[in-house]
């Protein structure tokens, strides 16, 4: 099987460079659509499966998933029925349904700590975007039609937690280099750019 993880840094445009990519090589991508898969196999919206991922859990729901996950003695069958999924569960339905995209065929995985997932894989090439923080913040007030400074609030509020998820959750430090095959400026490449070099990568690694 041949598979691409594409890690990004928010606002480095991550998410259009693996869709290009994708539709260059004719493969599936799987994007946001992981959210209303994972939220219909959770019983839950997919606003909240979106409002969960990547989110570091408080110290108290913290707490309170532990008890959930040793005793389900002091819960009510309705408070329990009412109880969200714990990160734990929404990463293990998340696993599921990327095993089972990878298994359908080549495919083009954004986020979702699919590099985490797949990295004993050798049948993987795992790709960061990143770009300085100045493009990072230019590019989310252009797509997202905000002002500089909140911008800049949300490029650095959505990485510092996209950092610690993958610290809590995947023992790794998101941004090494040792867990990439290939980082990619995008400030400077450009969106193309960035696809045609992943693109290259694939064609010589699978034979395409």
């Amino acid at each position: 099987m041949a598979i691409i993880t594409v890690s990004r840094l928010f606002g480095s445009g991550g998410s259009e460079v693996a869709a290009s990519v994708a539709r260059e090589l004719g493969w599936s991508l799987l994007d946001n659509g992981v959210v209303d898969q994972v939220a219909a196999r959770l019983g839950i919206t997919p606003a909240q499966v979106a409002a969960r991922e990547e989110r570091v859990p408080s110290l108290v729901e913290r707490l309170t998933d532990a008890l959930t996950m040793s005793s389900q003695e002091w819960l009510t069958p309705m408070t329990a029925a009412r109880r969200p999924p714990t990160d734990e569960q929404l990463i293990e339905v998340t696993r599921k349904v990327v095993e089972e995209a990878v298994v359908a065929g080549p495919l083009v995985i954004v986020g979702r700590g699919a590099q985490a997932m797949l990295a004993e894989r050798t049948d993987a090439i795992h790709v960061f975007c990143y770009a300085p923080r100045e493009a990072l913040i230019a590019r989310t007030m252009e797509r997202d039609h905000l002002g500089a400074e909140e911008a800049a609030r949300t490029v650095d509020d959505t990485n510092a937690r996209r950092e610690a998820w993958v610290r809590r959750y995947w023992d790794r430090n998101w941004k090494a280099s040792e867990n990439y095959h290939i980082s990619l400026n995008t400030g400077w490449l450009g969106i193309g750019g960035a696809a045609d070099i992943i693109v290259f990568a694939a064609r010589a690694r699978f034979g395409l």
